[in-house]
């Protein structure tokens, strides 16, 4: 097995994670748990709904920033190395994480628990593929690469997480 491979797998594992993440707390929390304050958010007080609304739409932003797609457009400019470029998209992953950390007081733990898995997911591809790269490699090579491996993984973590984020504030209108 070779190393793309290996991110193909990695890649699946992480939507599998999240998938399992999603249906336990969905399925098994109602049917064996008394329901926790974060697990029926229709039931807010009617003046914190704003601010959770737009805890969801930051961190539905903040899932589609974090795309490769997303940070290449934003980040690359000529010249750059595949170092230069990993170091900068994964600064910017981080910063944009921090910057949008308090939004997790108005979702629920299994949306934030998605919003977090699919940050270091996302830092872990972009490291793993450009510890392959040789030392003097262009960033366009990194970039080429990362899009390569999440198109060819088929639904990617940032659309389940997307999803999960989108149902959940869905949840909170009705």
């Amino acid at each position: 097995m070779n190393s793309q491979q290996l991110l193909y797998v990695a890649l699946a594992i992480g939507v599998i994670a999240i998938l399992y993440m999603t249906v336990r707390d969905m399925f098994f929390r109602k049917k064996t748990e008394a329901p926790a304050p974060e697990a029926h958010p229709q039931t807010v007080n009617p003046t914190v709904l704003p601010l959770q609304l737009q805890a969801y739409e930051r961190l539905a932003l903040y899932v589609d920033r974090i795309t490769p797609q997303s940070l290449i457009g934003r980040i690359y400019q000529p010249g750059l190395t595949a170092v230069d470029m990993q170091i900068s998209m994964v600064q910017s992953i981080k910063a944009e994480y921090e910057h949008n950390i308090t939004q997790q007081i108005y979702v629920s733990a299994m949306t934030w628990e998605a919003v977090k898995t699919l940050k270091e997911q996302t830092i872990s591809v972009i490291n793993q593929i450009a510890m392959q790269l040789p030392q003097d490699a262009p960033a366009l090579e990194l970039n080429r690469q990362l899009l390569e491996v999440f198109l060819q993984a088929g639904e990617s973590p940032a659309e389940l997480t997307a999803q999960i984020i989108n149902a959940e504030a869905k949840r909170l209108m009705h």
